[in-house]
């Protein structure tokens, strides 16, 4: 039996959740294809990141994964399809897809552009059901799993969170519209993720939230993906699942 094949959107930094995911799944005998856009991560980052790809594309290699690294920007309309050109191409086809992109900027609902509204549902809404749609088409008759992850932000927060919250109903609609080809679906909350995005003042804020007293990493999240994505945990399907630590209890 050949090796099963994932999609993992937004893996464009080595220390970031979609990388913790790459690395688990490669150790479970996944081959990768890893999609990402340096412009956003540069953008949010503010350092330069070609180097991370290719740094986690080796370190993949040497634990027995065949990789694919394509950047694709999803803001546009038409990367998706360019996309899953290339992976029908050079990789096949997939069994899994897990969708760890964004566009995140903060704003409250006064002083968000409508240039950032928009760029927030293209990238976190649009382009993860363009993504949904297209695994499916190329879905074979084994089907296959998609995880999402997404947030529960809301207040000055609000293109994300609200394009998060509509992502949330596109996969809960696939999970009842693509089960009849044995494709699961299910939405990931890992509450806050100390991915380099925090300073020393929120890093505590947050974790006097935390019920076990300390943040959660992408080593924690990347185990619950994998398992929703394995044949043990494809029967939970269509659900939104809080895997934070209790954060949100």
């Amino acid at each position: 039996m050949h090796p099963k094949t994932a999609l993992i959107t937004g893996v464009g930094r080595t220390v970031g959740i979609g990388a913790s995911i790459a690395r688990t799944l490669a150790a479970e005998g996944w081959d990768l294809v890893l999609n990402y856009w340096h412009p956003y991560d540069e953008r949010t980052f503010g350092a330069p990141m070609s180097h991370n790809v290719a740094e986690l594309t080796a370190e993949l290699v040497a634990a027995g994964a065949r990789v694919w690294a394509m950047p694709a920007d999803l803001g546009d309309p038409s990367a998706v399809d360019r996309l899953f050109g290339q992976i029908a191409a050079e990789a096949g086809s997939l069994e899994g897809l897990v969708l760890s992109h964004c566009e995140s900027v903060d704003s409250a609902i006064l002083d968000t552009s409508l240039d950032s509204f928009e760029r927030h549902f293209a990238v976190n809404t649009r382009a993860s059901w363009q993504l949904i749609a297209a695994f499916a088409r190329q879905a074979t008759h084994d089907g296959g799993a998609i995880v999402a992850l997404t947030s529960d932000h809301t207040a000055f927060n609000l293109p994300y969170g609200a394009s998060k919250g509509a992502l949330d109903r596109i996969v809960i609609a696939a999970a009842r519209e693509m089960g009849g080809q044995q494709i699961s679906a299910n939405v990931l909350n890992p509450g806050p993720v100390d991915t380099g995005w925090m300073d020393d003042s929120v890093r505590a804020e947050l974790t006097a939230l935390q019920p076990g007293g300390r943040l959660g990493t992408p080593a924690d999240v990347a185990p619950v993906v994998a398992f929703l994505l394995s044949p043990a945990g494809r029967w939970v399907n269509g659900q939104l699942i809080k895997a934070d630590g209790g954060f949100s209890a």
